[in-house]
């Protein structure tokens, strides 16, 4: 019995470290990076819908949000500490991962399992982030439309390729989805602790989760949707990445002003992003 409990008080104390100081300095760290990351392709997105003397060459994906920064003074110095920023984003989604969310839920174990999923995710960002910054500049800028076509084209050639690239598709839709749903039934609201700020900083908050979140979910739904119908057609082409999923909105019949919007969308996210680094509950 004096065993267990031993065992238990250990697993306590693991715990209270993984979520200390550090982990919620570098948890808040990441939401800045990726609402720096988010708000730039934004307003590239914007450039694409109404080029003027640029021509629309600029590329509307986390590549060319890399290749922004870069321009800019100290512009490697920013690059650092985006990746850096990134770094803290997976080590905190580790934490998750390992010893459970902030909250009355957060042990469950498919939100344990989402988070390692996204400890993934974050630590390949920042990966190609901080590989940019140190020079390598075929990492983290090249266009996500040319990986998502060679990626595309080399599962299709698999046996049952067809079948690997439509369910990837159809699960991309699915989180699409389900990210709309999260942002306009305001789920985002239970991770926020805004107790002490007043009723204008909350329905800013409010505004920007939900048409960011939106907006964030209608290009993950768009982009499975390509992907479904790469499959169907056996077609790589027909998949997109970011920046051509993006460009795909001034083909509808609202032209460049779709694209307005979720150019528009995807900045408000990333002001989400830091509204999170202040507010969220880690």
């Amino acid at each position: 019995m004096e065993t267990s409990a031993i065992a238990e008080r250990g697993r306590g104390q693991a715990r209270s470290g993984a979520t200390g100081k550090a982990v919620e300095t570098a948890a808040r760290a990441g939401f800045v990076a990726r609402g720096v990351i988010y708000l730039l392709i934004g307003v590239l997105a914007l450039r694409v819908a109404f080029p003027g003397d640029s021509g629309g060459g600029e590329q509307a994906d986390r590549g060319g949000a890399l290749k922004e920064v870069a321009e800019q003074p100290l512009g490697g110095v920013l690059l650092w500490l985006l990746g850096i920023g990134l770094v803290g984003m997976a080590l905190w989604r580790l934490s998750e991962a390992l010893f459970g969310q902030a909250g009355p839920d957060g042990q469950k174990p498919m939100k344990r399992i989402i988070a390692a999923g996204r400890c993934v995710f974050y630590a390949f960002v920042a990966y190609s982030v901080i590989s940019y910054a140190a020079g390598d500049k075929g990492s983290g800028s090249g266009s996500s439309d040319k990986r998502t076509d060679d990626v595309t084209a080399k599962v299709l050639d698999w046996s049952g390729g067809q079948w690997l690239v439509g369910i990837a598709g159809a699960v991309v839709v699915g989180v699409g989805l389900w990210l709309i749903f999260r942002a306009v039934t305001l789920k985002f609201r239970k991770h926020l602790d805004m107790s002490g700020t007043g009723e204008k900083v909350r329905r800013t908050v409010d505004a920007v989760g939900v048409f960011g979140g939106t907006a964030r979910g209608v290009v993950f739904g768009t982009a499975g949707g390509f992907a479904i119908a790469a499959a169907v057609q056996h077609e790589p082409g027909q998949a997109k990445g970011m920046d051509d999923t993006l460009r795909s909105f001034t083909d509808t019949p609202a032209g460049p002003w779709l694209l307005v919007l979720v150019a528009l969308g995807l900045a408000a996210f990333g002001v989400f992003s830091w509204a999170n680094a202040r507010w969220r509950k880690v």
